[in-house]
């Protein structure tokens, strides 16, 4: 569960870093997109940041450099805060895809919509390790 929650950070990072450097090196955004704004930046900025922070913490993780329960608490956090971001600029762009059609996108969805799919699972597979630790302690304790 671990790997899998890095591979989505760093599958994320790397998206969302793709999308920040064309944007910054550019000056337009990538595959041909409008580019949300929040506070005056480009939210795959945000996104960028967010991804960053999952992937230090699950490398973190994975080499037990942090206790588990605190990733776990940092990732849901995490992950939370990018599904609201993502799912927000998300839902100002289903007017456009359900008004003119998948094909409007390049990858078939908005940006914005991608990256919420990776931060839904991120969120829902720290969940199920959340749980899961839970789980197996309290079996351990009735033991």
């Amino acid at each position: 569960m671990k790997k899998v929650i890095l591979t989505l950070g760093i599958a994320g990072m790397l998206f969302s870093g793709y999308l920040s450097a064309v944007k910054f090196f550019s000056k337009t955004c990538a595959f041909g997109e409008s580019c949300p704004y929040f506070f005056g930046y480009p939210a795959c900025y945000y996104g960028f940041t967010l991804f960053a922070i999952i992937t230090i913490t699950a490398t973190l993780w994975n080499f037990k450099l942090i206790k588990e329960r605190v990733a776990e608490n940092i990732l849901l956090i995490t992950s939370l805060l990018g599904i609201l971001f993502a799912g927000y600029f998300t839902a100002r762009e289903l007017p456009t895809l359900f008004g003119r059609g998948f094909g409007v996108y390049s990858l078939g969805l908005p940006m914005c919509a991608l990256g919420l799919i990776f931060y839904v699972a991120i969120f829902i597979l720290t969940l199920i390790s959340l749980l899961m630790s839970k789980y197996i302690l309290n079996q351990d304790r009735q033991a």
